[in-house]
């Protein structure tokens, strides 16, 4: 399965929910709702029976984690799970009412947001409902585009402990936990370790894909993704440019590769040889940028293609 489909798998699972006031609520199963952990800002709604004071009433759970309620006063919600805020609220009404019967529901999550941003759908904050895994998040944000990079990083506070993951490491202030996990094993589910609870406040990200380049003397020259190889072949690339023009010199093509100092390499290239087998094919690596020539002027300068790249006046294809 490509990248692109195991994406739109992964994006199926609910982009179409409403947000609420610049976050949206990641769904679960009902049965995990009274799980859900209470925290400031977080608004429910109680229901009790044959007590009208409070039948109905919404109210939200304030900095330090009370539910200011007509009858009982203020109850304690923070750091309480919803079953845990019901018995408390049902201990505190039995001193007014005979066998109260009391149940709550989180009618706004507030306290645990998520950070999703990156190469996705929709990114943006998203408040936890629930046990939610990286998978889920992910989903919620609408699956990851088709330029998104081989790699998912997670970054933690160190409140909620590190991050389960082997490349999990601390970082140099001790407040932060980070780690990193490979979208093909996230997406094949080939290490299922690697799906893991998302907690409250972390940042999930998703960097753009490096890009090689094929210009000139090509059907559909562009930008095309590595996902998740750290090369492609010259015969792909030419493939994915869907191949030469009846015009180019390929025997004249070169690779202009970026150092890490910034200088450039001019890298000389026989395509004749290539696609006729008499020469081994080269790969390409991120930010290559393979240039064809046209046979009627082999001088042509690759700068001004190159430059259109920089400026972004060039159209990046993306081949799932």
């Amino acid at each position: 399965m490509t990248l692109a489909a195991c994406c739109w798998l992964v994006a199926a699972g609910g982009a179409s929910a409403q947000q609420d006031a610049g976050a949206a609520n990641i769904p679960v199963s009902a049965e995990k709702i009274s799980a859900y952990v209470l925290g400031p800002d977080d608004e429910i709604t109680v229901r009790a029976f044959d007590v009208d004071e409070i039948d109905g009433k919404t109210a939200r759970v304030d900095r330090s984690g009370n539910v200011g309620l007509p009858l009982v006063g203020n109850v304690k919600a923070g750091g309480l799970s919803v079953s845990q805020f019901e018995a408390e609220l049902t201990k505190d009404l039995a001193k007014y009412v005979r066998e109260p019967r009391v149940s709550v529901t989180v009618s706004e999550y507030k306290s645990q947001p998520v950070s999703v941003l990156g190469a996705l759908n929709t990114p943006g904050i998203y408040n936890l409902t629930g046990p939610t895994t990286l998978e889920q998040v992910l989903s919620r944000a609408g699956g990851l585009r088709n330029d998104a990079g081989n790699t998912v990083n997670i970054t933690r506070q160190s409140a909620w402990g590190p991050i389960p993951l082997s490349s999990a490491k601390t970082d140099p202030s001790g407040d932060f936990s980070t780690a990193s996990v490979s979208v093909k094993s996230l997406m094949d589910a080939s290490d299922p370790r690697n799906n893991i609870l998302v907690e409250p406040t972390d940042v999930i990200s998703v960097p753009r894909a490096d890009l090689v380049y094929v210009v000139g003397s090509v059907n559909k020259p562009g930008g095309f993704v590595l996902n998740e190889r750290a090369s492609m072949s010259v015969l792909q690339a030419v493939s994915l440019a869907e191949g030469l023009q009846k015009t180019s010199s390929p025997k004249a093509a070169k690779i202009v590769r970026t150092g890490l100092t910034g200088s450039k390499e001019e890298i000389p290239v026989n395509l004749s040889k290539i696609l006729s087998g008499t020469a081994p094919d080269v790969p390409l690596l991120a930010n290559d940028i393979l240039f064809v020539p046209n046979s009627a002027a082999k001088s042509v300068s690759y700068r001004m293609l190159e430059a259109m790249i920089q400026t972004g006046t060039g159209v990046a294809i993306f081949h799932p």
